[in-house]
């Protein structure tokens, strides 16, 4: 049995990554995996921020399903709580703190880091990939060194994506040789453009968007050292590598910045990448997925079953051999999950960092190629099809025939 190993990248978007289509060749490394690999082309989050998006990730829930307390409800399930359960030894390394022990989200690890404890600064407000990588490493040298250690299950998340955005003058270099900002005009364009959700100037937010992708640059950078240790401490080969984001960021395709509670591909269309070293051609998933399924696919990985509160299925049997070890075919051939109806996912409404206690909910539900989504506070509904318009530029809900029978579908789903 393998060890199973979940990279989450925040704020990411997919539409940044060479193996989605990208010809920035901003993710050089994570393309080069791309053989060795399932690639999900249709995943996404169960919300546009990380309070909304991370219960999908790590209990296969929805944001709003055990009321609105910040603090993780303990009727939820993380998956670090299945696999210890299941005899598994857990770790967790990041520095989110909407993610922190304070929240909750320590429940079920052995080993735990939230960087709640160390010092952050304006320019940099979390723990750099690198320091995360460093955990890792020590953590892992650790436990390996262990006499016949059993089958772990690893989480890291990087930061380093997320605003403000203050890359090193390096990647940015790799962007655009021409922008020389210091870091003070950098953290001013945080404060004074993103915050404010101000998208006047379309040079600024072009701007924005270059060192957005210079951060891209460096979280590749490093993944590569992350895939580094794993294979210098002979982990990598006897491992499943999940890689995904928690949600995208805007740049003015639907009138903002960051990341507020808006269900649009920027935001909501996440990579969804799952490598084995064994697979002898990569594969491509076309089947509408969640970041709900997430959790059951690392049980499923470990045999182990997951609870029945679970919205997810797995991605793959319970035997990874089934499907990733299957004979070498084209990066074409196409690996089938059992059929779903289609996603859903909800948050708070909230937009710009002004979150108030009125503030209702907002909710999507997405089958096919059309996606339809309802903001409470205003009974505002809005419907794309996303083959047609993936921009989602024409509001479609008062026109199409299909618009009731979405509505019914979204409504369905809101259970809570």
């Amino acid at each position: 049995m393998k060890n199973v190993i979940l990279l989450t990248i925040d704020t990411l978007r997919k539409d940044v990554l060479g193996c989605y289509g990208s010809k920035e060749g901003l993710t050089p490394f994570i393309d080069s995996l791309q053989d060795k690999c399932i690639i999900f082309n249709r995943c996404r989050a169960v919300g546009p921020y990380t309070q909304a998006s991370f219960p999908g990730i790590l209990a296969s829930s929805y944001y709003l399903e055990f009321g609105r307390d910040k603090k993780l409800s303990p009727q939820r399930t993380l998956i670090s709580e299945v696999v210890k359960n299941g005899g598994f030894t857990t770790a967790g390394f990041h520095s989110n703190p909407y993610l922190s022990e304070y929240f909750g989200w320590n429940r079920g690890w052995d080993e735990f880091y939230d960087s709640m404890a160390d010092e952050v600064s304006d320019l940099v407000p979390y723990i750099l990939g690198d320091k995360i990588n460093s955990k890792v490493a020590d953590w892992l040298a650790s436990y390996t060194r262990q006499a016949g250690y059993k089958p772990f299950f690893l989480w890291a998340h990087y930061m380093d994506v997320h605003e403000p955005y203050v890359p090193e003058q390096k990647y940015i270099d790799m962007v655009d040789a021409s922008i020389k900002p210091s870091k003070d005009e950098m953290l001013r364009l945080f404060k004074d453009v993103i915050l404010k959700r101000d998208v006047s100037d379309a040079e600024t937010v072009n701007l924005l968007k270059k060192l957005y992708q210079a951060h891209v640059l460096e979280v590749d950078d490093y993944t590569r050292e992350f895939f580094g240790i794993l294979e210098k401490l002979g982990v990598l080969k006897d491992s499943i590598v999940i890689i995904t984001s928690d949600h995208g960021d805007e740049f003015g395709e639907h009138g903002g910045l960051s990341h507020d509670g808006k269900m649009y591909s920027e935001l909501i269309n996440v990579p969804l990448v799952i490598y084995d070293g064994e697979l002898e051609k990569g594969r491509v998933c076309d089947t509408l997925v969640s970041s709900v399924d997430i959790p059951p696919t690392i049980a499923s990985l470990l045999g182990l079953e997951s609870p029945s509160s679970y919205h997810g299925q797995a991605l793959l049997p319970p035997d990874p051999a089934l499907t990733l070890g299957l004979p070498s075919k084209s990066r074409e051939s196409t690996v089938r999950p059992q059929s779903k109806c289609g996603v859903f996912g909800e948050a708070i409404g909230k937009l710009s960092h002004k979150v108030k206690e009125t503030d209702k909910p907002v909710y999507f539900y997405e089958e096919g190629n059309l996606r339809i989504s309802r903001r409470v506070e205003n009974d505002a509904w809005e419907m794309y099809d996303l083959k047609e318009d993936p921009k989602e530029s024409t509001n479609i809900v008062d026109t199409s025939p299909l618009a009731e029978e979405m509505k019914g579908k979204l409504k369905s789903n809101i259970k809570w």
